[in-house]
Protein backbone atom coordinates (compact mmCIF):
# COMPACT_ATOMS: atom_id res chain seq x y z
CA UNK A 1 0.00 0.00 0.00
CA UNK A 2 1.52 3.46 -0.88
CA UNK A 3 2.84 6.06 1.70
CA UNK A 4 0.01 8.49 2.00
CA UNK A 5 1.19 10.61 4.32
CA UNK A 6 2.45 13.95 3.60
CA UNK A 7 5.49 15.27 5.54
CA UNK A 8 7.03 18.65 5.50
CA UNK A 9 10.48 19.18 6.14
CA UNK A 10 13.40 21.72 5.50
CA UNK A 11 14.57 21.90 2.19
CA UNK A 12 18.28 20.84 2.03
CA UNK A 13 21.18 21.22 -1.10
CA UNK A 14 20.68 17.64 -1.99
CA UNK A 15 16.72 17.87 -3.17
CA UNK A 16 17.53 20.28 -5.52
CA UNK A 17 17.61 18.28 -8.83
CA UNK A 18 14.14 17.00 -7.50
CA UNK A 19 12.82 20.63 -6.97
CA UNK A 20 14.48 22.02 -10.20
CA UNK A 21 12.44 19.10 -11.72
CA UNK A 22 8.77 20.91 -10.61
CA UNK A 23 10.49 23.92 -11.40
CA UNK A 24 11.17 23.29 -14.59
CA UNK A 25 7.23 22.51 -16.09
CA UNK A 26 6.66 26.01 -14.88
CA UNK A 27 9.16 27.77 -17.10
CA UNK A 28 8.90 26.07 -20.02
CA UNK A 29 5.40 25.29 -20.17
CA UNK A 30 3.82 28.58 -18.05
CA UNK A 31 3.93 32.53 -17.47
CA UNK A 32 3.68 31.94 -13.75
CA UNK A 33 7.56 31.89 -13.77
CA UNK A 34 8.70 35.00 -16.04
CA UNK A 35 12.25 33.21 -16.80
CA UNK A 36 12.22 32.08 -19.88
CA UNK A 37 15.50 29.61 -19.11
CA UNK A 38 15.39 26.74 -16.19
CA UNK A 39 18.20 27.42 -14.31
CA UNK A 40 21.36 25.21 -14.04
CA UNK A 41 21.24 22.50 -11.33
CA UNK A 42 24.25 24.35 -10.15
CA UNK A 43 22.67 27.93 -10.14
CA UNK A 44 19.66 26.18 -8.61
CA UNK A 45 21.63 24.91 -5.82
CA UNK A 46 23.12 28.22 -4.65
CA UNK A 47 19.39 29.82 -5.08
CA UNK A 48 18.69 27.28 -2.18
CA UNK A 49 21.93 27.88 -0.40
CA UNK A 50 21.17 31.68 -0.43
CA UNK A 51 17.41 32.07 0.69
CA UNK A 52 18.12 29.40 3.90
CA UNK A 53 20.74 31.99 4.95
CA UNK A 54 18.04 33.77 6.20
CA UNK A 55 14.24 32.07 5.46
CA UNK A 56 12.74 28.99 5.44
CA UNK A 57 12.64 26.56 2.63
CA UNK A 58 10.23 23.96 2.91
CA UNK A 59 9.71 20.61 0.86
CA UNK A 60 6.36 18.38 0.86
CA UNK A 61 6.83 14.63 0.34
CA UNK A 62 4.92 11.50 0.34
CA UNK A 63 7.43 8.76 1.45
CA UNK A 64 10.51 9.95 -0.46
CA UNK A 65 9.17 11.78 -3.31
CA UNK A 66 9.16 15.26 -2.82
CA UNK A 67 5.59 16.92 -4.55
CA UNK A 68 6.29 20.82 -4.11
CA UNK A 69 8.45 23.72 -2.24
CA UNK A 70 7.64 26.72 -0.84
CA UNK A 71 9.88 29.50 0.56
CA UNK A 72 9.97 32.78 1.90
CA UNK A 73 12.95 35.15 0.30
CA UNK A 74 13.32 39.21 0.63
CA UNK A 75 11.09 41.44 -0.45
CA UNK A 76 14.13 44.35 -0.17
CA UNK A 77 17.24 44.44 1.03
CA UNK A 78 16.89 47.81 2.92
CA UNK A 79 16.77 47.41 6.83
CA UNK A 80 13.39 49.11 6.95
CA UNK A 81 12.05 45.94 4.93
CA UNK A 82 13.33 43.16 7.57
CA UNK A 83 9.74 42.79 8.36
CA UNK A 84 8.41 41.56 5.04
CA UNK A 85 9.01 38.41 3.06
CA UNK A 86 8.47 37.45 -0.44
CA UNK A 87 6.39 34.04 -0.90
CA UNK A 88 7.37 31.40 -3.74
CA UNK A 89 5.59 28.06 -4.01
CA UNK A 90 5.72 25.26 -6.75
CA UNK A 91 3.66 22.37 -6.47
CA UNK A 92 4.27 19.29 -8.90
CA UNK A 93 1.63 19.82 -12.00
CA UNK A 94 0.45 16.50 -11.27
CA UNK A 95 -0.86 16.96 -7.77
CA UNK A 96 -2.13 20.66 -8.07
CA UNK A 97 -5.41 20.81 -6.57
CA UNK A 98 -5.09 18.55 -3.55
CA UNK A 99 -4.01 20.81 -0.80
CA UNK A 100 -0.67 20.47 -0.51
CA UNK A 101 0.28 24.00 -1.09
CA UNK A 102 -2.26 25.14 1.74
CA UNK A 103 -0.52 22.54 4.13
CA UNK A 104 2.84 24.27 2.46
CA UNK A 105 1.99 27.72 3.15
CA UNK A 106 0.42 27.20 6.41
CA UNK A 107 3.50 26.03 7.93
CA UNK A 108 5.89 28.44 6.26
CA UNK A 109 3.80 30.97 7.70
CA UNK A 110 4.06 29.68 10.67
CA UNK A 111 7.90 29.69 11.29
CA UNK A 112 7.90 33.24 9.69
CA UNK A 113 5.76 34.43 12.18
CA UNK A 114 7.76 32.57 14.69
CA UNK A 115 11.04 34.74 13.46
CA UNK A 116 9.22 37.99 13.87
CA UNK A 117 7.54 38.66 10.18
CA UNK A 118 4.81 40.44 9.78
CA UNK A 119 3.93 41.10 6.04
CA UNK A 120 3.76 38.06 3.54
CA UNK A 121 3.95 39.48 -0.03
CA UNK A 122 3.15 37.65 -3.55
CA UNK A 123 4.40 38.62 -7.01
CA UNK A 124 1.83 36.61 -9.59
CA UNK A 125 1.74 36.64 -13.06
CA UNK A 126 -1.91 37.46 -14.12
CA UNK A 127 -3.70 37.31 -17.68
CA UNK A 128 -5.84 39.88 -19.19
CA UNK A 129 -7.72 36.25 -19.69
CA UNK A 130 -6.80 33.28 -18.92
CA UNK A 131 -4.98 31.13 -21.68
CA UNK A 132 -2.86 27.96 -22.08
CA UNK A 133 0.12 29.75 -20.13
CA UNK A 134 -1.35 31.61 -17.32
CA UNK A 135 -4.67 30.97 -14.97
CA UNK A 136 -6.12 33.16 -12.31
CA UNK A 137 -5.43 30.43 -10.43
CA UNK A 138 -2.56 31.91 -8.10
CA UNK A 139 -4.51 34.71 -7.08
CA UNK A 140 -7.61 32.65 -6.11
CA UNK A 141 -4.89 30.28 -4.09
CA UNK A 142 -3.65 33.07 -2.56
CA UNK A 143 -7.25 34.72 -1.58
CA UNK A 144 -8.02 31.67 -0.20
CA UNK A 145 -4.92 32.19 2.15
CA UNK A 146 -5.97 35.31 3.18
CA UNK A 147 -3.77 37.59 0.73
CA UNK A 148 -5.90 40.25 -0.64
CA UNK A 149 -4.95 42.08 -3.87
CA UNK A 150 -2.33 45.17 -3.20
CA UNK A 151 -0.98 46.23 -6.75
CA UNK A 152 -1.48 45.46 -10.15
CA UNK A 153 1.12 45.82 -13.01
CA UNK A 154 0.07 46.45 -16.76
CA UNK A 155 1.69 44.13 -19.53
CA UNK A 156 4.91 44.13 -17.82
CA UNK A 157 6.12 40.17 -18.08
CA UNK A 158 6.40 38.78 -22.30
CA UNK A 159 6.47 35.61 -22.28
CA UNK A 160 5.16 32.93 -25.25
CA UNK A 161 4.99 36.17 -27.32
CA UNK A 162 2.15 37.95 -25.52
CA UNK A 163 2.16 40.33 -22.84
CA UNK A 164 1.20 39.79 -19.32
CA UNK A 165 0.37 41.52 -16.19
CA UNK A 166 1.55 40.80 -12.67
CA UNK A 167 -0.05 41.83 -9.49
CA UNK A 168 0.87 41.91 -5.78
CA UNK A 169 -1.02 40.26 -3.14
CA UNK A 170 -0.43 41.27 0.51
CA UNK A 171 -0.96 38.85 4.10
CA UNK A 172 -0.46 40.39 7.58
CA UNK A 173 0.38 38.28 10.02
CA UNK A 174 1.73 40.07 13.12
CA UNK A 175 1.17 43.26 14.88
CA UNK A 176 2.78 46.22 13.92
CA UNK A 177 4.06 47.67 17.53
Amino acid sequence: MPDTEYKIRTATEDDAAALLKIYDYYVRKTAITFEYDTPSLEEFTGRIRNIKEKFPYLVIEQGKEILGYAYASSFHPRAAYQWCVEMTIYIDKDVRRGGLGRMLYTELERQLKDMGILNLYACIGYPDEEDEHLTFDSVHFHEKMGYKLNGKFTKCGYKFNRWYNMVWMEKLIGEHN
